[in-house]
């Protein structure tokens, strides 16, 4: 008796854990249109969606379309817009690549450390500094579509 009612809670529990809804992988995950909400260059605030007093306004241009198939369009707070394929290393780097034009100082490959990350918003942070900004790290925190 004892038997029997221990494989019956023992299957019981094997039934609610494959229960549970399996995420999907981040690379399935990322896959949205990304626009800026928060950015940072280096120490300096300089936009924040829908603010009144952004020091660089033309972040209502910045997006970052990663499409199914690692094809990559990326628009910068310029108005200038880049093709070309994404890539995840882990889940902590996103590495746009292959950008053409190739985007200024960068040899066509810009780099980003992924910080926070839900399905709607995440946090990157470049790996190099840009020469569009004055030589500033930049932190973006975007929404995704």
């Amino acid at each position: 008796m004892k038997t029997n009612f221990f494989l019956y809670f023992l299957l019981l529990g094997f039934a609610i854990v494959s229960c549970k809804p399996q995420v999907a992988p981040m690379s399935e995950r990322i896959v949205k249109i990304w626009t800026a909400n928060v950015v940072r260059e280096g120490n300096s605030l300089v936009y924040t969606q829908g603010g009144s007093n952004n020091l660089r306004p033309g972040y209502t241009n910045f997006k970052i379309e990663l499409q199914t198939g690692g094809a990559v369009i990326f628009t910068d707070f310029d108005g200038v817009r880049f093709t070309g394929q994404w890539s995840l290393e882990g889940d902590t780097k996103l590495v746009l690549k292959n950008l053409t034009p190739s985007p200024t100082g960068t040899s066509g490959t810009i780099e980003f450390s992924i910080g926070e990350f839900a399905d709607g918003s995440m946090t990157l942070t470049r790996t190099t500094a840009s020469t569009k900004t004055g030589g500033t790290v930049n932190v973006y925190q975007v929404v995704g579509k």
